[in-house]
């Protein structure tokens, strides 16, 4: 249709104008209505090619906004598990962002708590405002014995507390599987996407539908450490019973032939080895760590990311700081690091670096505050202030929530965080 004749048809074009209208995104309707006023006033004058791309730019992003919908729609109808491992030691900070970013964002989602008892499990009372809480195994840590398999499969290097650091993380990852295949053979149902995170990683944006990709595992991009980043995973049941079954598949890695090899190794070799396919992705999430590295990295060095770095940080060591290292000093920094290991996208001004080679700096809460907003800088607070008796009464309110409770009593997990008493009787 040239433009005299759209100018002698205004009550089509104002049908094909509504028609497109009704079919975008609500918020665009600001923008829409306006440009489609000046446009049917000053179409005449405005050249044919300066058209399409308007229109183009509109109904693309209609076309992303629905799918992004439908997309959440499938899953807010969909049976999820939210995996959640490891030790509690920072989880004032961490997990007030899960139950937001994460649990908050899938209402529908079953959680499903592994972590050992300690004197930071007493934090885990957060986890009452969960929407769902399936099974919860607060558990003492004991010594894993090391098979012969093990020894040669596995490397104690680059792991803090070596390959027994290895197998008790691996017991915590498998035990979660355990767990959900308990409550699925209870209750007579199978999952359709489990989500596998850490108790220690801090969320600065929701978990986007996206990143649940149909017949693949979803892994981090960066921190590969010579093999895929595994402090998240995200699949169907079947690609997340591989992914997570990280002691039992030891014995075929060693029968394939695979030595000394570290947690992210391991993890490739399990993938590949049992033909599931992955994917990389850039996911909001880093991992507080307490751990000092030097600065700034050598090439096989840690870059620990300020927690204000606009993101997304896929898993990269974090901490709150007030960055030593921006723009082009990260640039210069990221560029010397070996993208086999622990590299991490840093474009744009996404990443923001501290020293991490002392403890945390003096004033971290403010930053935190700060930088987390008021409502997760309340709930710190709240943790710092926390009496014995709040504790209590917030333990009793996650268990009333739970389908499966396994854990010591409350009193004796609040006693012990709180410096009441220094040894625990089960």
């Amino acid at each position: 249709m040239g433009i005299k004749e759209m100018i002698k048809k205004p009550r089509k074009i104002n049908m094909l104008i509504r028609k497109g209208v009704l079919d975008l995104d609500w918020r665009l309707l600001l923008v829409i209505v306006p440009l489609s006023f000046l446009l049917f006033v000053f179409l005449p004058s405005i050249p044919i090619n300066s058209v399409f791309p308007l229109r183009s730019f509109l109904f693309n992003r209609s076309k992303y906004s629905s799918g992004h919908s439908a997309k959440a729609d499938q899953l807010h109808q969909s049976r999820i598990a939210v995996c959640l491992v490891g030790g509690a030691r920072r989880f004032e900070l961490t997990g007030p962002s899960i139950v937001e970013k994460v649990l908050k964002e899938y209402p529908n989602a079953d959680l499903f708590l592994h972590s050992p008892m300690d004197r930071n499990a007493f934090k885990l009372s957060l986890l009452k405002t969960a929407p769902r809480v399936a099974s919860v195994r607060i558990f003492e840590q004991k010594f894993v014995p090391q098979t012969e398999e093990q020894f040669r499969v596995l490397t104690a290097a680059n792991s803090p507390n070596g390959i027994q650091g290895l197998l008790q993380y691996f017991k915590l990852v498998q035990g979660c599987l355990s767990m959900i295949e308990s409550h699925q053979k209870q209750h007579n149902f199978t999952y359709d996407w489990i989500v596998r995170t850490r108790v220690d990683g801090y969320w600065n944006a929701p978990l986007h539908p996206r990143h649940f990709v149909e017949g693949k595992y979803t892994v981090p991009s960066g921190s590969v450490y010579g093999g895929l980043n595994d402090r998240l995973g995200i699949g169907d049941f079947h690609t997340s019973k591989i992914a997570l079954s990280r002691l039992s598949l030891i014995p075929k890695l060693d029968s394939a032939g695979y030595r000394q090899l570290n947690s992210e190794s391991a993890f490739k070799a399990q993938l590949t080895t049992q033909n599931i396919s992955y994917v990389e992705n850039r996911l909001p999430f880093c991992v507080v760590t307490d751990r000092t590295y030097e600065f700034p990295p050598a090439h096989l060095g840690v870059p620990v990311a300020a927690l204000s770095s606009r993101g997304p940080l896929s898993g990269a060591k974090c901490r709150p700081c007030t960055p030593v290292c921006k723009d082009l000093c990260v640039a210069n920094v990221m560029s010397s690091l070996d993208k086999r290991w622990s590299w991490t996208d840093w474009g744009n001004g996404t990443l923001e670096l501290c020293n991490a080679h002392g403890n945390w700096e003096n004033g971290w809460e403010k930053i935190f505050d700060k930088v987390s907003g008021k409502k997760l800088a309340a709930q710190r607070r709240r943790v710092k202030g926390l009496k014995f008796e709040q504790c209590v009464g917030d333990f009793r309110k996650m268990k009333q929530k739970a389908v499966m409770w396994d854990a010591p009593a409350a009193e004796d997990i609040c006693r012990l965080g709180m410096g009441m008493t220094k040894r625990l009787f089960f």
